[in-house]
């Protein structure tokens, strides 16, 4: 089965090299970018100024192929590739929570943003704490490796 998207807009960030760039928003909390949302998708924006919050699915289109067993960002020991977020994947799908700081035109203004120049963007969706906050969720091997280093090198690029 092959499954195609078509791309609805493009991140623009000041981080053009994945060296040195954060690698959640957390760690990215004064960055400001913008989401230029391509014209024939402007109508799906309406209403999405009243929320503070959105989550970006993006294609990261700079990763390199998978490997199934990735020594993270976060760590120095290797681990499933499914119990990181490391972005060379299978399907090399990024998901980044950003702030949302207004909407004009066809172009989202955003803080907190993780993500390279230039990456596709494959859907937007209003952050909702009442559906996505997990109060008791487990962090697994992170909960060890939440002091280290916040930013990419290039491990992980193509």
């Amino acid at each position: 089965m092959k499954i195609e998207f078509l791309p609805i807009g493009i991140i623009h960030t000041p981080f053009m090299e994945l060296e040195g760039m954060p690698i959640q928003p957390p760690g990215a909390a004064s960055v400001k970018g913008t989401v230029e949302v391509f014209e024939n998708f402007r109508s799906g924006l309406k209403d999405l100024d009243g929320f503070s919050h959105i989550i970006l699915l993006c294609h990261l289109h700079r990763a390199r192929s998978h490997e199934l067993t990735v020594v993270p960002y976060l760590d120095d020991q290797p681990r499933g590739l499914f119990s990181t977020r490391a972005p060379s994947r299978p399907n090399p799908i990024g998901l980044s929570v950003v702030r949302l700081l207004s909407v004009k035109g066809n172009t989202l203004e955003v803080a907190d943003l993780d993500l390279l120049d230039g990456t596709p963007v494959l859907d937007i969706k209003p952050y909702v704490g009442e559906f996505d906050e997990r109060t008791d969720a487990r962090l697994g091997w992170l909960q060890a490796a939440r002091d280290r280093k916040k930013s990419a090198d290039t491990r992980f690029e193509e």
